[in-house]
């Protein structure tokens, strides 16, 4: 069962998740997604709100539909590295609003970044 937040549509929810999936590389570039109902199945929702993230990954063209294979993730590795970077900097702009909503400033949020990454080695 996935974890997802009542305050958000599912469905968005959802893309995020698979998104994230691709661009991580579980979902490798032409590997097969599960059915619709596979993955309903697993998120604990109903099939057609999946079906509609399904919609929008296509729109989006990180997956495809094919008619022998079912749908499978893009090839445009070029593509999911574009989304891989805009979602790095999305992820980076988030983390700094928060971080002046709080009253920190640049010169203060560097040396706790640095410090982060270096305890976490």
């Amino acid at each position: 069962m996935w974890k997802l937040d009542a305050d958000r549509p599912i469905y968005m929810q959802i893309v995020e998740r698979i998104e994230k999936q691709i661009i991580s590389g579980a979902y490798g570039s032409g590997d097969r997604i599960p059915s619709v109902r596979e993955l309903a199945a697993q998120a604990g929702v109903n099939p057609n709100t999946m079906q509609r993230a399904m919609t929008e990954l296509e729109r989006k063209g990180l997956i495809a539909g094919h008619r022998t294979r079912g749908r499978v993730v893009t090839e445009d590795r070029e593509m999911i590295e574009e989304r891989r970077g805009y979602m790095a900097k999305e992820m980076i702009r988030e983390f700094l609003w928060q971080m002046r909503e709080l009253g920190f400033d640049k010169e203060e949020i560097l040396p706790l970044l640095r410090q982060e990454v270096t305890d976490d080695v």
